[in-house]
């Protein structure tokens, strides 16, 4: 029966006509063309894939020099000795001036333009309005004169911030803007995380819509109108004046007192966006899955260990991002929110780092040392947000970048 089977595969039709397709034994290991096979490439020490069938110079399907399949198979597998080089495939060249990243953003360009037209324009704005103008920071090495402009001006070197350590108006300027932002950190910071725990805390959809509306319109006011109606409630003719006035308190004026004006700017932070705030984390919260709380409820956590164990953990990339973004803006206060109350508290207690540019820039002219004050403010900004990134990143989680 053996040989019967062996003679059936030494026919008159050859051995590749008794087999499937050529193409399902090909090894990609392996070059064909006309002749015998030809390897293409082998490992190091690994034996070569050869093909099932080495058919001879010039076979073909139908033809009658195919080889005994017995002994094509019982043939030794050879491998390369120690040593070899193993050569690799090198990539078609791209074409002069482009790259795999520029191509693949061309094409994403033209498979979604509308949605590259929508970020044109921001990106645009970004451009002209925040990076073209950093280059008008070689204004703080030189004594800047507007009508001589930055070609004409004399280059004074690091004389304005030798200007800057000496002058104690600067000084006051940097504790009084660090005191608010350490403020505004503890207390401003985690405002809209408890309030956001607090409306998930509720049953009542309606009752939690409107209690978010509440806190949010606030955000929609310019620091005009918040000043002048902190000023009609608080002020010295206010209505919580007047009315201490009818118990026998007299001469309270919270918005002209400057030692409780530090803890008044914080507060009419907390007024004004905490319902922003509250929007971004209650919508984290929304995405924490219900599985946990309800495995929580099971497992016997009550309403704090469920915020402790499974809410407060869900808020912590969310945390972290806007933390890391406080921190980078720790030397930027509200300028128009100061600006606004400093004639009724006095500049020693209203001066932060950027009402300090404006009267010495804008309104004092001297540009020189404004400057460098707003260019010593990006570069701590920016060591900031670089470190506290970088520390996230060492605590286990996620960074900004």
């Amino acid at each position: 029966m053996g040989q019967n089977w062996g003679r059936s595969f030494r026919g008159s039709r050859g051995l590749r006509s008794q087999l499937p397709s050529a193409a399902l034994y090909r090894s990609p290991n392996v070059a064909y063309g006309s002749g015998a096979p030809r390897k293409r490439f082998a490992t190091n020490g690994v034996p070569n894939v050869t093909d099932p069938v080495e058919a001879g110079a010039g076979s073909r399907p139908g033809g009658n020099d195919a080889p005994d399949l017995a002994a094509t198979l019982s043939k030794p597998e050879r491998t390369n000795p120690p040593g070899t080089p193993i050569p690799t495939l090198r990539p078609a060249a791209a074409g002069r001036g482009s790259t795999p990243w520029g191509r693949r953003f061309l094409a994403a360009v033209r498979h979604h333009p509308w949605m590259y037209a929508f970020v044109l324009p921001g990106l645009m704005f970004f451009v002209v309005f925040h990076y073209i103008p950093l280059l008008g920071n070689v204004i703080a090495f030189q004594d800047y004169s507007p009508y001589l402009g930055v070609t004409g001006s004399r280059w004074v070197g690091l004389e304005n911030f030798e200007a800057l350590v000496r002058d104690p108006e600067v000084i006051g300027a940097i504790v009084n803007t660090l005191i608010i932002s350490f403020l505004q950190l503890v207390f401003a910071f985690p405002a809209p995380i408890v309030l956001a725990i607090f409306l998930n805390s509720l049953l009542s959809e309606r009752l939690k819509r409107m209690i978010q509306t509440v806190v949010y319109l606030p955000h929609f006011l310019s620091w005009v109108i918040v000043i002048a109606l902190w000023q009609q409630v608080l002020g010295g003719a206010g209505s919580l004046a007047q009315g201490l006035q009818l118990l026998g308190i007299e001469n309270l004026n919270l918005m002209s007192d400057p030692s409780v004006f530090k803890i008044m700017v914080v507060a009419q932070v907390v007024w004004k966006d905490v319902g922003w705030g509250t929007i971004i984390f209650f919508a984290a919260i929304s995405t924490i899955s219900a599985e946990l709380y309800e495995s929580a409820a099971v497992d016997g956590a009550g309403p704090w260990r469920r915020i402790w164990h499974v809410t407060l953990p869900g808020l912590v990339p969310v945390t972290v991002m806007l933390l890391i973004l406080q921190l980078g803006n720790v030397l930027t206060v509200g300028f128009e929110q100061l600006l606004l109350q400093q004639p009724a508290v006095g500049a020693d207690a209203a001066q932060v780092i950027d009402t300090f540019v404006y009267y010495r820039g804008i309104a004092g002219g001297d540009w020189g040392v404004s400057t460098a004050v707003g260019m010593v403010k990006g570069v701590l900004g920016t060591i900031l947000v670089l470190g506290a990134n970088r520390l996230a990143k060492m605590l286990g989680t996620d960074g900004l970048f």
